[in-house]
């Protein structure tokens, strides 16, 4: 069972690294290691610029991106219309489109999990998701329902805590890039990899990372196409099809 003095670390937090830190380590006292956390301002924005904070893998979080994953997930439809926690089986993800996402969750160690949705005050919405790679059924449904007041506790307090640093007032501060920083971000959001960026600046690709590191960070996010979506909401970025 989580303490309160556990959960008075989250509003303790000044930022959103202490926050995301004190939300990690509260869901792996539980045995939860996988853990996502999104919020829209309301209902109608778009997926893409989601308050996000998660520690799954880059790669998997790229390719959710990539394939536009949300808009298939009926973890996340069912966040848009229910306050009650959504537990995974097998058999809730029934279009083709779903199938596909939990094979591919599946293959990056997330066979079954626990969705809790978030409706804020102020119209906002989102889910705090937990994964696992434990097998579906009874047992696993069964441990989670255990846990369930203890990570209801959580995600409302992960709420709460995390308005300071969301930015859900949409007045969010914009970040100040480096005209390098900047340059590598265009190459991405014209497709490159970094192994073609570093072609083209000819310099090493662990540089190009590294700058694309520091992008994220300033943008408080966790994945390219994620700062390359941030940037062009911004204005810091003009898509292709814009300039014509």
């Amino acid at each position: 069972m989580i303490e309160t003095a556990q959960l008075v670390q989250l509003l303790e937090a000044t930022d959103a690294t202490a926050w995301r830190q004190a939300l990690f380590e509260l869901t792996h006292s539980l045995g939860l290691d996988k853990v996502m956390y999104a919020v829209v301002h309301s209902r109608h924005a778009q997926y893409e610029n989601a308050f996000v904070q998660t520690n799954y893998s880059e790669e998997w979080r790229e390719r959710y991106d990539a394939e536009r994953f949300a808009y298939v997930d009926p973890t996340v439809s069912h966040c848009l219309t229910s306050t009650l926690p959504i537990v995974w089986e097998p058999e809730a993800f029934g279009s083709e489109g779903a199938r596909i996402l939990y094979e591919e969750a599946s293959f990056h160690g997330m066979r079954t999990g626990v969705t809790l949705p978030i409706h804020g005050p102020g119209g906002e919405v989102g889910l705090l998701g937990l994964a696992s790679d434990a097998a579906p059924g009874a047992a696993f449904a069964r441990d989670i329902g255990q846990r369930m007041a203890s990570l209801t506790l959580i995600r409302d307090y992960a709420f709460a805590a995390s308005l300071p640093f969301s930015h859900m007032d949409g007045h969010a501060e914009v970040p100040r890039l480096t005209r390098r920083e900047l340059e590598v971000l265009n190459w991405v959001m014209a497709g490159k990899s970094s192994w073609e960026i570093s072609m083209i600046n000819r310099c090493s690709e662990a540089t190009v990372n590294f700058h694309l590191a520091n992008v994220r960070q300033k943008f408080n996010v966790n994945t390219r196409q994620q700062a390359v979506v941030k940037a062009i909401a911004l204005g810091l970025l003009i898509p292709e099809d814009r300039h014509r």
